[in-house]
């Protein structure tokens, strides 16, 4: 069973207020069992290929919806229960719902997932990330608070340099009261974050009407080195 936390159904994502709305490509409409720019279907559960369809009905049942890169990344029965089953596991480990939508708006950042970077802003919010946090997210910078900037500037780091972090990244994540074993959840969420940023890169499905209000673009997002 998914953990229901963070993926929240359209109804109950409608009060998540928009912030800091950078206007990007697409305009946020949901077009199942239709057609992406690159030829990938966002599939309905009657359109999904057979193998696809229990992770399909999982997900409309669990969250009420099926959001658009979860329809598209069914074209591949695999790859999708693979994703649900690693962000199943991710999801009831040791970090909060807040810790884990920065690590996935920090994560979708370093990767370029306009999608995610929609998705994840409503549900940070949703899960009680401060807006400001989630600005700052959106815009490739750390977190304000001491222990979040620790965790974000963690996992940005081993995203930029494929797992290869230094020992003071070590030390301000320990002082921030994280653990070893956390130090390896990070890698976990880093791969359960690869999945949906890279399948969109492949199949560009639009953002759904939810997210709409989240949409980002790179090229107004403000990086920090």
């Amino acid at each position: 069973m998914l953990n229901c936390v963070l993926c929240l159904p359209a109804r109950e994502l409608s009060g998540a207020s928009p912030v800091s709305i950078l206007a990007g490509r697409g305009n946020g409409a949901s077009f199942e069992g239709r057609q992406t720019v690159s030829d990938y279907r966002i599939h309905t559960i009657d359109t999904a290929p057979e193998a696809a369809k229990p992770s399909l009905e999982q997900l409309h049942k669990s969250i009420g919806m099926i959001p658009n890169l979860a329809a598209a990344m069914a074209e591949s029965p695999e790859l999708l229960r693979g994703f649900l089953s690693a962000r199943d596991i991710f999801y009831r480990g040791t970090f909060t719902a807040g810790e884990i939508q920065v690590l996935a708006l920090t994560n979708a950042f370093e990767n370029r997932c306009h999608y995610c970077m929609a998705l994840h802003s409503a549900f940070a919010l949703k899960s009680g990330v401060p807006e400001e946090t989630v600005r700052a997210l959106r815009a490739g910078q750390s977190p304000p608070e001491p222990r979040l900037k620790a965790l974000s500037d963690f996992s940005r780091r081993m995203v930029r340099e494929r797992g290869h972090v230094r020992r003071e990244d070590f030390a301000a994540f320990h002082a921030a009261g994280y653990t070893n074993a956390q130090a390896l959840e990070v890698v976990l969420g880093v791969a359960v974050s690869i999945l949906p940023n890279f399948a969109h890169h492949i199949t560009d499905c639009p953002v759904d009407e939810v997210f709409a209000g989240h949409i980002w673009a790179e090229r107004f997002a403000e990086t920090t080195s």
